[in-house]
């Protein structure tokens, strides 16, 4: 019998995984209530018709479609099945589809729910995705993410609420060699307006969003295979390349972009938003503005933030951005600005265990182990673990009769700072010996005073 296997780019978590991915979760739900955001959770599947055409060509072609029940080939026409292409078929055989992030699921509740919602709408979540990605260091097929998005505001001040809890959770997190790259969806218009780009818009994004992953040359390759002509990108990639401070950069795009009116706006909001920053009392550390950040995601319309951990192996750990029409596409009616961030959970943790960054305490669930030579100090053992508990130490008992050798090396194993030692004597006199496993001091004392020290 074959041994059983994950499907590619999923993975188990055991306990020790587990602890520190909890630490990540409980640092930014944390900020996220900090901040006034409320929890929200979605299905994992949405309708396919709630999904496609949000994310562009690539993302809608990294959708995972689930097959409709029963036979779900009965009701494909003829045609479709001899002319054997999977794409023509899709919306025959798949009417749903695992969420691809937790944004379109969000503007999706939005819409169903308008009339129960306060506006401004701040909301958390905290659940899986899933992509049909091809699986790579940093790059899974099914993995978590961490979103806080805001809808209902035009205010920039959100856009600075989102540099601000990063900051906090990263400090949370004890990650402090990062930087937040911003751009906007305008100074990107601007680049497409010196390109002549037309209607070739997303494909210029789309590729300058790949300049980290494939470099200058094969960009600029991918673009004029397009259409793109090679004395049109000279002006472009005179700007991505730009150095300077962000005072520089706006202040050379501006210069530039003196006939491209999405340009213009790009830049005003930019410094907008930078004013605000400074206007909190909160300086611009770890803020770079960065002319070639795209984000591929078809939706964004205004500022667009990335988030790189330095010195680790992995690509972004966090992004996002402002959309101003997400809501519309699904009713219609009057679309409703929001602007979001989300952490990848996995990247942050794959980093967090490259630069070693977990705290010891992420480990250690049980704080107590109760070790007993016999029947009766096990049975007396129940009272003190009771004790304990009920005094809001998290504790257990060896359920066992085995040597104290042994429950001493359990506990060592699980990282279990204390045990308490109970045999004939301390049933007797009521004082329990209580050992600090990482130093093998040892003392005898009641259960009140252990408690007390347990606890400080």
């Amino acid at each position: 019998m074959d041994k059983p296997t994950l499907p590619k780019g999923t993975r188990d978590f055991g306990p020790a995984q587990m602890a520190k991915r909890q630490f990540i979760f409980a640092s930014i739900r944390s900020i996220f209530q900090k901040f006034g955001f409320l929890p929200l959770e979605t299905p994992a599947m949405e309708n396919l018709s709630t999904l496609t055409g949000k994310y562009g060509e690539e993302g809608d072609q990294l959708l995972f479609k689930i097959l409709n029940s029963g036979d779900f080939l009965k009701d494909v026409p003829a045609d479709k099945l001899v002319a054997r292409d999977s794409r023509s078929i899709t919306f025959d055989i798949a009417e749903k589809g695992l969420r691809y992030d937790l944004t379109v699921p969000f503007a999706r509740y939005v819409v169903m729910n308008r009339h129960e919602i306060t506006f401004p709408f701040k909301r958390y979540q905290i659940q899986p995705v899933w992509r049909a990605d091809r699986p790579q260091k940093g790059r899974y097929r099914e993995f978590y993410q961490c979103d806080a998005d805001v809808v209902g505001t035009d205010s920039l001040f959100c856009e600075v609420e989102i540099i601000l809890m990063i900051r906090e959770a990263f400090a949370a997190l004890g990650i402090t060699d990062y930087s937040i790259k911003i751009n906007h969806r305008g100074v990107l218009g601007g680049l497409a307006d010196l390109a002549g780009a037309g209607d070739q818009q997303t494909s210029l994004f789309v590729a300058i969003d790949k300049l980290d992953k494939i470099g200058e040359e094969k960009v600029k390759e991918e673009l004029v295979a397009r259409g793109f002509s090679p004395n049109s990108l000279t002006p472009v990639f005179q700007l991505l390349n730009a150095q300077g401070t962000t005072a520089d950069k706006l202040a050379l795009l501006d210069g530039t972009f003196s006939q491209s009116a999405a340009g213009q706006k790009g830049i005003a909001e930019l410094r907008q938003m930078l004013d605000l920053l400074r206007a909190y009392g909160a300086s611009e550390d770890h803020v770079e503005f960065d002319v070639a950040l795209a984000r591929g995601l078809s939706y964004y319309t205004g500022c667009i933030f990335e988030v790189k951990i330095h010195n680790v192996a992995i690509g972004s750990v966090c992004g996002g951005g402002r959309y101003d029409n997400l809501t519309a596409v699904f009713d219609g009616k009057e679309k409703s600005s929001g602007v979001g961030i989300s952490f990848g959970i996995d990247r942050i943790y794959d980093a967090m265990e490259e630069l070693q960054l977990f705290p010891a305490r992420t480990q250690i669930s049980t704080k107590v182990l109760i070790a007993h030579f016999d029947a009766a100090s096990h049975s007396y053992g129940l009272g003190v673990l009771r004790a304990l508990r009920e005094a809001g130490i998290a504790s257990e008992i060896y359920p066992d009769e085995s040597k104290l050798k042994k429950q001493l090396e359990y506990a060592d194993r699980k990282l279990i700072p204390y045990t308490i030692v109970i045999g004939p004597d301390e049933v007797r006199t009521g004082q329990l010996t209580l050992k600090v496993m990482g130093t093998g001091e040892q003392q005898a004392l009641p259960i009140t005073d252990i408690i007390h020290r347990v606890r400080a």
